[in-house]
């Protein structure tokens, strides 16, 4: 593996340069171009290139200028379209639709450079240019798309996303196979219109073909009037994500259908060996130099990502429907080849940032069963409880985190990317967890119990309190055990379906109880084609049909969030509202199990000694102290934490939120 001296051509001077007249195919990107394995466009267009198609890069064209969807001419075989490594609305806008102040897949962070629903834009571009050539949809914005969804930007139900950008196919998942299945349709002569065939797409009809058993899903106009109708069509859809066991899907739309093909097979360690060794230049493109760079490929830039998939199955998690429930992972050889690469970067310090994926401490499939006939559709593999099927096998990520650890150049080797607590504790071999404490954590480990009511935690998918409360016993013993000072830091979300008053104020008083409070709080992020934004919109849980409550109105889950940080002060209006509707004033006064004190002391003469002996003592300077002292205590080691991260940024309200048409 050495760096190439070239990245793919953005303009017709470069393909002059390799002596192109025409591209096989051009792929307008969302994002800036950054030719490194952590964003899909440089994959798909290098492992195209590996199969030997010319392909060009425009990235962030003006979508108010036609003549910058056409700088490299019509490609020979097709357009490829991805709005980014991110949804183009999740990345403008806060979950309370406040616009945001950066874009870090733009030059320099600058906010603005893409538009709104980002793919539909670029697709409706090219079709007015280029009205007659084939156009392929790809990425998270297109995949999450791909059938009638709820769009919560809008507040109503979109159909797929092939009827509104006037695409031609969508290319659901991670693509690599369908996309070089595709192309060489595509160079065989065949119309687009008559890849129909092909795993891992969707793809528009007039009447479905005789022979294949579809599964008829709810029409489009029928989930656009009955949330229930939408609850059942996701179900379908959910238990359809297998690539061994889905079967073909049919949406009826309009006078015809859109067909949703099965999931693409699960790559090989070797297909994933070779996706990873093709040549990357690492960087983003060296126009973007004097713009200030891409703030993006920082946090990837020396992480290594050795999986793919989850089995974990959180509901408000998209992973199940983009990548699927069966790890594929990397074979050693290629992730320290990688790493010995990194080590001759000029900028790398010797510390590896990540070695993971969506759940780092996943490396093989869930049992044996998942490789042989897929992962099953009615149960899950860690929820409500671990499968007796399951193999809990740390010791292919431990003897691989041992060779990274060795290499010359390497300091320390760090595992952020998260991981299953509940997985790990079900290992009886706690090799893995010694080592994880002793040699890669940073001096915190962040992990995602995400709330502790078990109502709410059934709804999420995750495993209930006790579980959480075992890990954080157990990561304290081990910390003891080897004289280390480290903390955990837990991802809590609010407003999530499920969650009422009274577990918001069950969470508050979790908190009061460790002498903890978050920084920042993630708000539920209602995002397309997931099990908990199928409760949001519905009403329903999609699973079980269940009526579940929603807190859908932003001034309740304002008070919600308010509850995390009750102690800040700006929340104190919030915090009291909260507390008089859950019907739970005991929880304002002076006593030590209080969130917050009244406002205006009531005059008691019979309350008055128990209430000075609560009151803060006042310093000689006259100044009561602070109510946190600064640096906030963390009872889970009994040391100070600093921040606990952010996965939700606050920003400016939008002007305007334009949808699909």
């Amino acid at each position: 593996m050495s760096l190439p001296q070239e990245f793919l051509p953005i303009s017709r001077a470069d393909m002059a340069e390799r002596g192109w007249e025409q591209c096989d195919f051009v792929y307008v990107i969302g994002d800036a171009y950054v030719d490194h394995p952590s964003f899909g466009h440089a994959i798909i267009s290098r492992v195209l290139e590996s199969h030997g198609y010319k392909v060009g890069i425009i990235a962030q064209p003006d979508w108010k200028n036609p003549s910058s969807i056409t700088v490299l001419g019509a490609p020979r075989l097709g357009f490829l379209v991805m709005g980014g490594n991110m949804d183009s609305m999740v990345c403008h806008y806060s979950v309370a639709k406040r616009r945001r102040k950066s874009d870090a897949y733009t030059p320099g962070g600058v906010m603005g450079k893409r538009p709104d629903y980002a793919t539909y834009e670029y697709c409706r571009l090219i079709r007015k240019q280029f009205p007659q050539t084939p156009i392929l949809i790809g990425g998270i914005e297109a995949s999450l798309r791909r059938l009638s969804h709820y769009d919560y930007w809008a507040d109503k139900m979109f159909p797929s996303i092939l009827v509104d950008s006037g695409a031609d196919l969508v290319l659901y998942g991670m693509g690599e196979k369908s996309i070089i299945e595709c192309a060489d349709a595509l160079n065989s002569g065949l119309s687009v219109k008559d890849i129909t065939f092909i795993r891992g797409t969707v793809y528009r009809a007039d009447a479905l073909m005789d022979g294949v058993d579809y599964e008829i899903l709810p029409s489009s106009e029928t989930v656009r009037q009955s949330k229930r109708a939408y609850a059942e069509s996701f179900r379908i859809q959910y238990q359809n994500t297998d690539p061994f066991s889905g079967s073909a899907l049919a949406e009826p739309c309009g006078d015809g259908y859109i067909v949703q093909n099965p999931p693409q097979y699960p790559l090989s360690t070797e297909e994933m060996d070779a996706v990873y060794v093709l040549p990357y230049t690492r960087r983003w493109h060296p126009s973007y130099d004097s713009l200030g760079g891409i703030p993006a490929i920082e946090e990837v830039k020396f992480s290594l990502t050795s999986c793919r998939g989850c089995f974990g199955a959180c509901s408000f998690c998209a992973l199940t429907f983009h990548q699927g429930r069966i790890i594929q992972s990397r074979s050693h050889e290629s992730l320290l080849e990688e790493a010995r690469l990194m080590t001759e970067d000029p900028e790398f310090k010797g510390y590896i940032h990540d070695v993971g994926g969506p759940t780092a401490n996943f490396r093989k499939p869930a049992c044996q069963k998942q490789i042989k006939v897929g992962a099953c559709k009615d149960r899950q593999c860690l929820f409500p409880y671990p499968c007796r099927n399951m193999e809990v096998d740390h010791s292919d990520y431990l003897a691989l985190l041992r060779k990274l650890r060795a290499l010359p150049k390497v300091k320390k080797v760090f595992i952020r990317s998260g991981i299953r607590f509940d997985y790990l504790l079900a290992d009886r071999d706690e090799s893995f967890f010694r080592e994880l404490v002793e040699y890669h954590i940073s001096g915190q480990l962040k992990v995602a119990p995400e709330h502790i009511s078990d109502p709410v935690l059934q709804r999420m998918g995750k495993p209930d309190r006790s579980v959480y409360n075992r890990f954080v016993r157990k990561y304290k013993r081990m910390n003891q055990l080897l004289g280390k000072d480290q903390y955990l830091v837990p991802y809590l979300m609010s407003s999530h379906p499920g969650s009422t008053m009274k577990e918001a104020v069950e969470l508050a008083e979790y908190l009061r109880d460790l002498g903890y409070m978050p920084e920042q709080v993630q708000d539920f992020y209602p995002t397309p084609s997931t099990v908990s934004t199928v409760m949001y919109c519905t009403g329903y849980d999609p699973r079980t049909m269940e009526k579940v409550y929603t807190p859908t109105d932003p001034h309740e889950k304002a008070m919600q969030r308010a509850l995390i940080q009750y102690r800040n002060p700006k929340n104190y209006a919030l915090v009291l509202e909260a507390l008089q509707k859950a019907g739970r004033m005991d929880l304002v006064g002076f006593g030590p199990k209080c969130l917050i004190r009244p406002r205006h002391k009531p005059v008691d003469h019979h309350d008055r000694p128990s209430q000075r002996q609560e009151q803060k003592p006042i310093s000689r300077s006259g100044k009561k102290p602070g109510p946190q002292g600064g640096k906030r205590p963390d009872t889970h080691s009994g040391k100070t934490a600093q921040g606990s991260g952010s996965r939700n940024r606050n920003s400016t309200p939008p002007q305007s939120r334009r949808g699909p048409k």
